[in-house]
């Protein structure tokens, strides 16, 4: 009995001692993850800081104090009530991001790093956000922030942590205010809205007005031009006609003639209710009884007067046909300028009536007052004459 006592004893007490064994082992022997670091006291004072990797302590001498988180931390502290400078409370969410730099002042230098993060933030915010308004408020934020951070940063400077960036999540005015501001912005649009849309029908009529003046323009020029151009037309085909009456010969049988075709077209108008005789009929008619009769409407034996005297003066002469000539040298010359072409077609004309004028007086027919009367409206016109009675200064048969 007395030694299955003492065997069961000293089984006891070696499961005991192994037991003892392990712990000791177990306590002696850290392993230390990865951004992590240990904070060991020796008898209850600071001995050293364990990084990662594994570590040996003395048992039942040396103690870990705490282990601290050296990755960087982000906290999102609730909404705070600040007030303004011209007394509005606003509510302002914040978020700090900070980082342990040294494990040691953090565990020793204060109780609680995160809390003392907090109020510290809350009071400087206060502080901050007192001095501006509702509208500095909104619109400065990296102000804000620049401050919150310096002021964490010194602050939080002797107890190992360093704060990176501090930020202002959301800043809630009142709702009477928030009302407010929506009316504001709201009328802000709106006013610009009117003003891009005046600018908008400022620009509109502006550009509608050059285009009707530069359309006014490039129309008139056209008119112009139209003008300056039908007026060389008509000049050229004056003197083209005229060049032709003269070089062709024409004699009076033929001119009367082509007045008798012209009579009935004059009278086929539909809108021609009645029609007056010209005075220049009976002359005619006396041409065309003389053709036939073999006269021919010759010309007087005596010569003319005039400066046209002589071959020399002869519209069918060389010299004559020579001018004329040089007249349409110098109207094609001028083509290139209107004004001119136009100045020189009305001097063509003019000498085209001149010339025509001429050639009346020099075809050797006799004076004749119906004619004449014929040519000047504002004259009275004489009663005519009848072919059969005889003509002042002809001898009677």
């Amino acid at each position: 009995m007395g030694s299955d006592a003492s065997t069961v004893i000293g089984v006891i007490i070696g499961v005991l001692v192994l037991i003892f064994v392990i712990t000791t082992i177990a306590k002696s022997v850290r392993i230390v993850p990865q951004t992590v670091s240990l904070i060991v006291e020796r008898l209850g004072r600071y001995s050293r800081t364990l990084d990662a990797g594994m570590h040996f302590l003395v048992p039942f001498i040396d103690r870990v104090r705490a282990g601290v988180d050296l990755r960087e931390q982000v906290v999102s502290f609730p909404p705070q009530p600040v007030i303004t400078s011209d007394n509005l409370v606003v509510s302002i969410d914040s978020v700090i991001y900070f980082q342990v730099t040294d494990p040691r002042l953090a565990v020793y230098e204060i109780a609680n790093y995160i809390t003392a993060i907090e109020q510290l933030t809350v009071t400087t915010l206060r502080n901050v956000v007192g001095s501006m308004d509702l509208e500095q408020t909104l619109t400065s934020r990296d102000q804000i922030n620049g401050q919150l951070r310096g002021v964490l940063d010194e602050a939080t400077g002797k107890w190992g942590v360093r704060v990176s960036r501090v930020e202002l999540k959301s800043i809630d005015p009142p709702a009477s205010i928030q009302g407010s501001m929506e009316q504001q912005m709201r009328a802000e649009r709106d006013r610009r809205a009117t003003i891009l849309q005046a600018e908008g029908v400022k620009q509109s009529q502006i550009l509608t007005a050059e285009g009707e003046k530069q359309s006014a323009i490039l129309k008139a020029e056209g008119q112009a031009q139209a003008r300056v151009l039908t007026a060389e037309g008509e000049a050229r085909a004056i003197l083209q006609v005229f060049d032709a009456i003269h070089e062709g010969d024409a004699d009076p049988k033929l001119l009367a003639y082509q007045y008798l075709q012209t009579l009935p077209q004059i009278a086929n108008s539909a809108s021609s209710k009645m029609w007056i005789v010209p005075t220049e009929l009976t002359a005619a008619l006396q041409s065309i009884s003389g053709g036939f009769n073999g006269t021919g409407g010759a010309p007087s034996s005596a010569p003319a007067d005039g400066p046209g005297d002589g071959d020399g003066g002869s519209v069918n002469s060389p010299e004559a046909r020579a001018r004329r000539a040089r007249r349409m040298e110098q109207s094609a010359k001028i083509m290139s300028n209107p004004a001119d072409a136009l100045a020189e077609a009305q001097r063509q004309a003019e000498a085209a009536v001149a010339d025509a004028t001429t050639a009346g007086t020099r075809s050797g027919q006799p004076f004749s007052q119906e004619v004449q009367a014929g040519q000047e409206p504002s004259a009275p016109v004489p009663p005519p004459v009848s072919p059969y009675e005889p003509r002042p200064g002809e001898p009677t048969q």
